[in-house]
């Protein structure tokens, strides 16, 4: 560990090799992250992902990259005794405690699912750096694309939330806290009067203590404290779930782009026959549902030259 002061901000910084089972597509890691990623507060590129987050010790960043030699963290935080929280968020992003071998036999045994096992060895469930975080993007992605989620998630956080620390590099902004949301979120935010009560009550929920969000909750309990918020379904709380929890065996049915992508490889796209088939899939549903998705596209702007 170093220690370094840039602008008046003081900080310390660690560079560490990220062990994980093989095999593991961090290309395609990279690509679900430049999809989702909101401007300012993420960035990725072929062979890394940077991005804001705050930390009990204050904020902090991180990149990820792989250039050949192993995946390894670059992070740089306010607080050292963070590095190490930092860490374990990473591979809990990332996925990297998983063991593909094992996932990847089971779900080959499913017939509909043996092709795209075979496409994406290694397929890694992404997680989440911060479940508040990971709540509220949920809510603002509700039945919009992925493109006009990043658009009003960039928005926002441009209005609500703070600077980034000058030890960011290539970006800018902090993603909004509950706290920001609960005191503006009534100026800033658009939309159907549905999602803007769900992101308002789930952010001074939040704030109250009346919802807690950690991974180590109770699946059940989460899912009905969550369920409990105004307009919040089980789509929201499965993907939080998902996604906080590391649960592995979470089969979003609800999700349009899911029953699309089964219907892709002439699966049935009604809920209840589509929930049935699934069962063959457990208890590694969560990956199931990761392939179902199939592959994103990445942005026109996904390349090596925009590395910050």
């Amino acid at each position: 560990m170093s220690s370094f002061r840039r602008s008046g901000t003081a900080f310390h910084e660690e560079d560490v090799a990220l062990e994980h089972r093989e095999p593991l597509d961090t290309r395609e890691l990279f690509v679900w992250f430049a999809v989702h990623a909101v401007e300012g507060v993420e960035h990725a590129i072929p062979t890394s992902y940077s991005r804001t987050v705050m930390l009990p010790g204050g904020p902090a960043w991180f990149r990820v990259h792989d250039r050949g030699h192993g995946l390894r963290l670059h992070s740089r935080v306010t607080d050292p005794t963070d590095l190490p929280v930092l860490t374990a968020r990473v591979r809990r992003l990332l996925d990297l405690d998983a063991d593909p071998v094992i996932v990847d036999r089971a779900l080959s045994r499913v017939p509909e699912l043996r092709p795209l096992v075979a496409a994406r060895p290694g397929l890694r469930v992404v997680g989440s750096v911060d479940p508040e975080e990971t709540l509220i993007r949920t809510l603002v992605g509700q039945q919009i694309s992925l493109a006009a989620a990043r658009t009003v998630l960039g928005a926002r956080t441009r209005e609500m939330g703070a600077p980034a620390p000058a030890f960011a590099t290539g970006l800018t902004q902090m993603f909004p806290t509950a706290r920001a949301l609960a005191e503006h979120g009534e100026q800033f935010l658009r939309g159907p009067q549905a999602r803007i009560r769900a992101v308002l009550g789930a952010a001074r929920a939040l704030i109250s203590g009346e919802l807690s969000l950690s991974p180590d909750d109770d699946a059940a309990q989460q899912r009905a404290a969550l369920l409990a918020l105004p307009w919040v379904g089980p789509w929201t709380a499965d993907t939080v779930r998902m996604r906080v929890l590391k649960d592995p065996d979470v089969f979003l049915v609800d999700d349009g782009a899911l029953r699309a992508g089964a219907a892709r490889i002439g699966l049935p796209s009604e809920k209840r026959a589509l929930t049935a088939w699934a069962q063959d899939a457990a208890p590694w549903r969560s990956c199931a549902t990761t392939h179902l998705w199939g592959p994103l596209t990445p942005p026109s702007t996904f390349t090596e030259s925009e590395q910050p």
